[in-house]
């Protein structure tokens, strides 16, 4: 398997960021760890390994990116508004650094054909991957999120300004009414899949949320809810990454 390392300044982090790259053409895949988790964490939990069938084949070509948790949502040192201007940046640099590479990597490495790409994640990356999806449907034709929550209630509670609500899907999905993004929605490949096990209980709550609202707005979704067995852990969402990229592409 073709496997790279890249370490890269950001401008609107003004610091080194850095990602791995499995594969060498396929579906573009890009992945987000868990809460402060880093960038090979994907790897180390197993994922690239249960997706090695996909990508040796040159179907799929994962970008696993990092996070800067301690920064923003996790961060013990700032307040509140301070913690969603630097989730902001983190944004950017997702959105305008990050995004355009990919997706002009991956029309390289497949022969010039335009791509849009699968983004996912677990727990945390659940979290990033529907909030990214929804704020920015024109990048990605496919969700898998895995027990996730989808608003910013539990790391900022009940506190709201411009910056958080724009990060918490729950929040601004309701007063959403423009069609280009209702129809961006509508014609993409949405999963949201949560267990019924141990440690799943806000994720399950958020989700039946999520589903509810999708199901209000006309968004076709597909929402899967595994056994009271399936607890919140990595050999269970190796279990389900598989089955749903199995389902995709």
């Amino acid at each position: 398997m073709k496997t790279s390392y890249r370490k890269e300044y950001s401008r609107h982090l003004q610091r080194d960021m850095e990602y791995k790259v499995y594969g060498h053409a396929g579906k573009p895949m890009l992945v987000f760890p868990t809460s402060l988790g880093r960038f090979y964490q994907y790897e180390d939990s197993g994922m690239i390994e249960t997706l090695s069938e996909f990508i040796e084949a040159g179907k799929l070509q994962i970008w696993a990116c990092d996070s800067i948790d301690e920064e923003t949502f996790f961060s013990s040192h700032w307040n509140h508004e301070d913690k969603a201007i630097r989730h902001e940046q983190y944004d950017k640099y997702i959105t305008q650094e990050l995004i355009p590479g990919i997706l002009g990597e991956s029309k390289w490495n497949n022969g010039g054909d335009d791509q849009k790409i699968l983004i996912s994640g677990c727990s945390m990356g659940a979290y990033y991957s529907a909030s990214f999806f929804f704020r920015y449907p024109h990048f990605f034709d496919t969700l898998i999120a895995l027990s996730g929550v989808y608003s910013t209630y539990y790391f900022f509670g009940d506190y709201m300004s411009e910056n958080v609500y724009f990060n918490s899907p729950l929040h601004y999905l309701p007063g959403l009414n423009d069609e280009h993004y209702l129809g961006q929605y509508r014609s993409s490949n949405i999963i949201l899949c949560v267990g019924q096990g141990a440690y799943e209980d806000e994720m399950l709550h958020e989700t039946r949320l999520l589903q509810d609202l999708l199901q209000r707005k006309g968004i076709p979704a597909r929402i899967d809810y595994w056994g009271h067995d399936v607890n919140h852990d990595w050999p269970w969402w190796n279990k389900q990454i598989h089955y749903y990229v199995s389902s995709c592409l």
